[in-house]
């Protein structure tokens, strides 16, 4: 989303001369890779969308995986974007050159490629992190992670384990569960999940959303603003996070009478500290007979099952892996080299960080979509992504001055607006003590911001050059 949004506002403005390197043969990102049964999103459609290309036929108020591609596919085709694609190139290093002014990019084939300036887009959750399991080597049956879901794998009647519990889990875990023999969920904390106010759209809607399209801006805009507010939940010990969980213990206590089940269910941290999820079916299922919750640390992998701390061996003809990602290295594998061949593994050593999130000292000319603290846990990320568009084509048109070289964020700038983000982060439930994808092993909250997308939206309105050394 980010790689196209970014290609989309560059023709708008007349410059054709770039390129996008796609390391696979697809557009699509993490919506090319997900293909797991019930993936979808948990922003509502209309928002989850560009401002500037609305949908108005929409199927439902949660689109799953292949209209969401099907929509980016859409874009693609409209603005003539393909052209600009070289898929199969993975990038494995961009380094700087200060006396040219130049970023010299090496991918994994070893071609060369300059530039005046590199965008990345490589987004947060791309990485699948898979815990290496001591003796999983010997385990005969298949394992897979579901961002990497095996389509040839047949679970009709089989005994299948689920490693992880998150939010790609409690969307494929319902849809699976019927065909399995037994359905062993690995959990290592319970979720705070919320109800999903999903359902298709009529067709009276979409026919007026298409013959009135200011009632797409006036439906987007409702979702936006209603979205926007449940940040309140995020601030810690708020009213609002005590309303999410009381939702979320109305639907636990509805649906798992069994005490012990219930127990194992009910989470002991803030509601926010970790991801809240939303679905309608995940208490049924874990209330089906052939599910099982365990909470055990897995001890080691057989040839046909896993046994747990407790002793325990797990009958297991099917290991898939609902772990995450590697999160909290952002541009990792890449090297990234910048001037006076500071790495930016070196530069951040305490913690990714970005000034706006958006650009980072010392590395010119450099800028990230979806970078270190943007990520969201109440709105869509597409707005945000909008807005550091918008930011980088503002300092494009001051590089295509032909007096400029460069322009490299100060390193007290960044400093300045990162003290700032991480104060701010401290009212929060994701600075809690809870262990999440959000922060590093240390505690640093380096993906989320800290405050309402209104907040980052005006703050990216316009750069202040200020904030830059500007080099001739």
């Amino acid at each position: 989303m980010g790689g196209l949004c970014m290609a989309v506002q560059l023709r708008r403005v007349g410059i054709d001369s770039f390129v996008m390197l796609e390391k696979e043969d697809e557009i699509g990102g993490t919506w090319r890779d997900n293909t797991y049964p019930g993936s979808g999103c948990d922003v509502p459609s209309h928002l989850y969308s560009f401002s500037f290309e609305p949908k108005v036929n929409w199927s439902r108020k949660f689109a799953l995986q292949p209209e969401i591609l099907d929509y980016m596919k859409h874009v693609t085709r409209k603005y003539g974007l393909r052209p600009f694609i070289r898929f199969n190139t993975e990038v494995d290093e961009a380094r700087f050159d200060e006396a040219a002014g130049l970023w010299r990019i090496r991918t994994r084939a070893g071609e060369e490629i300059t530039a005046n300036v590199v965008v990345s887009g490589t987004g947060q959750l791309n990485r699948p992190f898979t815990p290496d399991l001591p003796g999983i080597e010997s385990f005969a049956g298949k394992a897979f992670h579901s961002a990497r879901w095996d389509q040839s794998v047949d679970l009709q009647g089989k005994n299948v384990a689920v490693i992880g519990n998150g939010a790609s889990a409690i969307q494929f875990v319902p849809q699976i569960a019927p065909k399995a023999k037994k359905l062993t969920v690995f959990q290592r904390s319970a979720n705070w999940i919320v109800p999903k106010a999903d359902r298709p759209y009529t067709d009276f809607e979409q026919r007026m959303f298409r013959r009135f399209p200011w009632l797409v801006k006036l439906h987007r805009l409702q979702i936006y603003l209603r979205l926007e507010l449940n940040y309140l939940a995020f601030v810690r010990g708020s009213f609002f996070g005590k309303l999410f969980e009381k939702a979320s213990l109305k639907e636990l206590e509805a649906h798992i009478k069994d005490p012990e089940l219930r127990a194992k269910l009910t989470p002991d941290y803030p509601a926010g500290c970790k991801r809240i999820l939303l679905s309608n079916d995940w208490f049924p299922t874990m209330a089906r007979e052939n599910v099982d919750v365990c909470t055990s640390h897995v001890e080691k992998v057989t040839s046909d099952a896993i046994v747990t701390r407790d002793g325990v061996s797990h009958p297991t003809d099917v290991i898939i892996y609902s772990t995450g990602f590697v999160t909290t290295t952002f541009l990792a594998p890449m090297k990234v080299v910048g001037r006076n061949n500071v790495d930016l593994n070196t530069a951040w050593a305490n913690g990714a960080e970005a000034h706006r999130g958006v650009a980072i000292a010392g590395f010119p000319n450099f800028f990230m979509l979806y970078g270190p603290n943007t990520n969201l846990g109440h709105n869509s990320i597409i707005f945000m992504i909008e807005c550091q568009v918008n930011y980088i084509m503002q300092c494009l048109g001051a590089l295509r001055n032909p007096k400029v070289r460069y322009i490299d964020v100060k390193k007290e700038a960044e400093d300045a607006f990162n003290r700032d983000l991480q104060e701010d982060m401290q009212s929060t439930v994701w600075a809690a003590g809870c262990s999440s994808w959000y922060k590093t092993a240390d505690g640093k909250v380096t993906n989320n911001w800290s405050s309402f997308t209104a907040k980052y939206w005006w703050q990216m309105r316009h750069p202040d050059f200020a904030e830059y050394r500007v080099v001739g």
